[in-house]
């Protein structure tokens, strides 16, 4: 992951804030804010070890109960302006409960609910954080495992915003002493985790391309969905279109395009 000491940045559903305070730490940006999704009791409860506190003592502004799905949240960031937003392994929490499982799944289940958490995570940082005179950064870190590969993350995920996929980076958390990607709703840690880094912006001209690279599986003789290929024969590729994961990934990407239709967003 690049980032540029001279950048204003913002962190965004930072678990315990160790990924914030790595960066306050160790590259010491020109500016940082850090949120996170919880209120300061749960953080404090639910991470035996965090970094609330140390984050405070270094004078970092600390946002907490910061949803990213909803536009008061980022409005709480008043006139500061940033270069780049990061969101580090993003994942919806597990629902607790039969009646608040079926509740919230009603637009085509867990795929659809963590595409629309990354899609306006795009469009509001887009809107109520990006400095229109900077680089107008989005970061998004995920798994290249099940289920955060079957997002479609370089594909439809930003589609009907004017926010532009870019390309990828690799994430090393080597580079980030004493961050911890934590159990999306309980004190455990992922222990020696990579990922990606996939980079959007408002602005295709962009310096840091230079520093991305595009995934073969996008270009020609590939399935982009399935993240398969090259094919060497046209009946290679009529193979894996009848494929059950193909077929999987087809049902995820038309539950997207419903989800996308009913809010407007195409």
């Amino acid at each position: 992951m690049f980032l540029d000491p001279n950048w204003r940045i913002l962190t965004v559903g930072d678990g315990d804030l160790s990924f914030s305070l790595a960066l306050a730490r160790h590259l010491k940006p020109a500016m940082l804010i850090a949120s996170t999704y919880d209120d300061a009791n749960t953080i404090e409860q639910k991470y035996s070890d965090n970094a609330l506190s140390s984050l405070q003592q270094l004078n970092i502004t600390t946002l907490t109960e910061f949803d990213v799905t909803k536009p008061d949240a980022w409005q709480r960031l008043g006139d500061a302006r940033f270069d780049v937003v990061i969101f580090q392994f993003p994942l919806i929490p597990a629902f607790k409960g039969e009646a608040a499982f079926k509740a919230n799944t009603q637009q085509g289940g867990m795929n659809v609910l963590n595409r629309a958490l990354l899609h306006r995570y795009l469009d509001y940082a887009s809107q109520f954080a990006l400095d229109k005179n900077g680089p107008m950064l989005c970061y998004i870190t995920s798994k290249d495992v099940k289920p955060y590969r079957e997002w479609n993350i370089e594909g439809s995920l930003n589609q009907g915003l004017n926010c532009h996929y870019l390309g990828q980076m690799p994430f090393d958390i080597n580079l980030f002493p004493g961050y911890k990607v934590r159990n999306v709703d309980r004190d455990k840690h992922v222990k020696d985790t990579s990922g990606i880094t996939y980079v959007f912006s408002e602005k295709p001209d962009n310096e840091i391309t230079a520093k991305l690279t595009l995934p073969a599986y996008l270009g020609d003789k590939h399935c982009a969905l399935c993240r398969v290929g090259p094919y060497m024969a046209q009946e290679d590729e009529d193979k894996h279109v009848l494929s059950k994961k193909h077929k999987q990934m087809e049902k995820f990407e038309q539950d997207w395009q419903a989800w996308l239709a009913q809010n407007n967003e195409e």
